[in-house]
């Protein structure tokens, strides 16, 4: 694989990642409402939701939903769902008042943070496809596992690094000011948009 490929690989998926999507959402999210920790901890789960989806272009499932697309149907329909309860969440509990908590002890668990982004990520099996289509015409049939580790790396980092900075963005005091007087209109902007990605993950 030539090094222009790769960047080009590289730079297609950093689009993607910038792109606004569930993903982005929880980052920012968390970010404003539990603080930028809980946020990094969400960014390297959705990193890592990232790598399993590259992995499965990379491997062959995108080409198993082609062969098997009620695999897919079902996967998205199961994605679409888990992102309308999220937003069933949001909406109910908009005008409950913030929990404020301290700097060093987030209102979960890095470990819970974690596990959330990562279940965003996967939940929407789209990237499969996403993934699919730049590799196909990017990275040869003789690719090495060296540069599968690479352009695996590229994957994480870029999704890691982007939402750590959605999520510092919105983790600052004046945004979290802001959100703090507005909450219970921001909470349902939020659930609705979670909601619309839902019902369009499930239904595209």
């Amino acid at each position: 694989m030539t090094i222009s490929a790769f960047i080009a690989v590289a730079l297609l998926h950093l689009m993607a990642a910038i792109s606004p999507g569930p993903s982005v959402l929880m980052a920012a999210r968390i970010g404003v409402t539990e603080g930028f920790r809980s946020g990094v901890a969400v960014a390297v789960g959705i990193g890592v939701g990232g790598v399993f989806w590259a992995c499965a272009a990379l491997f062959g499932l995108a080409l198993l939903f082609e062969y098997a697309p009620m695999l897919l149907t079902a996967l998205k329909i199961a994605g679409g769902a888990f992102l309308l309860f999220m937003a069933y969440k949001l909406w109910k509990s908009a005008d409950e008042p913030l929990v404020q908590a301290s700097d060093d002890t987030p209102p979960r668990s890095l470990i819970s943070a974690f596990m959330l982004g990562l279940v965003t990520q996967v939940s929407n099996p789209k990237p499969a496809i996403l993934f699919a289509a730049i590799f196909i015409g990017t990275v040869p049939a003789t690719a090495g596992s060296g540069t599968y580790a690479a352009l695996l790396a590229v994957v994480f980092f870029n999704e890691a690094l982007w939402n750590t900075l959605v999520s510092r963005i919105f983790s600052m005091q004046k945004t979290r000011a802001t959100y703090l007087n507005l909450k219970g209109w921001i909470d349902r902007a939020f659930g609705g948009l979670l909601g619309l990605l839902g019902i369009k993950i499930a239904a595209t």
